[in-house]
């Protein structure tokens, strides 16, 4: 009986300790009247990519580079450079970047990344192997007209339970000719938490 109820003593002490301890948690909104809600933490979000993205690709878009074009300008999209403290798959940004560029229909884009295979199916289809009609080989491509790449900032104040986050992320085209940055760009994303303690 006694063996029980220390048994029971422990597992009340441990769950009131649990309960009474300096938790807190994090709420947070954006100070722009910006409507998303994903704001669980203070970290980047999706919501932070898709408002940045949204804004710079209009941005983009409007000016002369690419809406007064003849043709849709062909663009390679290098990198983002993430310059937060904070593990940032940038990879999924520019990829955001890239399709709604072309969901727009006034961009084509050229992949850095498919070189390397390029080559490989290259040296295949010219081994004899595919037929001569439908063999592909080096010299079709079209070459990138624009290099498109760009740069993620952050800063972070905190004073008592009050934070502020502080986001920057900035794109680039550079002409590829010229060397002539013809578009510039940066959407910033500030947004406001304030710790709250919760216990007994």
């Amino acid at each position: 009986m006694l063996k029980n109820l220390m048994v029971i003593f422990v597992a009340v002490s441990a769950i009131l300790t649990a309960g009474c301890g300096e938790k807190a948690f994090v709420k947070g909104d954006y100070d722009d009247n910006v409507q998303d809600t994903n704001l669980l933490n203070d970290k980047w979000s999706e919501s932070d990519m898709q408002n940045a993205v949204r804004d710079l690709v209009a941005s983009a878009t409007s000016h002369y580079s690419i809406a007064s074009a003849k043709r849709p300008p062909v663009v390679m999209v290098t990198r983002l450079q993430n310059k937060t403290s904070e593990h940032i798959d940038t990879q999924s940004v520019t990829d955001m970047f890239r399709v709604e560029l072309m969901r727009n229909g006034r961009v084509q884009f050229v992949d850095k990344a498919a070189r390397d295979d390029m080559a490989e199916e290259y040296e295949y289809q010219n081994s004899g192997t595919t037929s001569r009609e439908t063999k592909k080989g080096p010299g079709g491509q079209i070459g990138a007209d624009f290099i498109l790449n760009g740069r993620l900032d952050s800063i972070v104040q905190q004073a008592g339970r009050d934070k502020t986050v502080y986001y920057k992320m900035t794109m680039n085209m550079t002409n590829l000719k010229t060397g002539i940055i013809v578009w510039s760009d940066y959407k910033q994303i500030r947004k406001k938490f304030k710790k709250q303690r919760v216990g007994f």
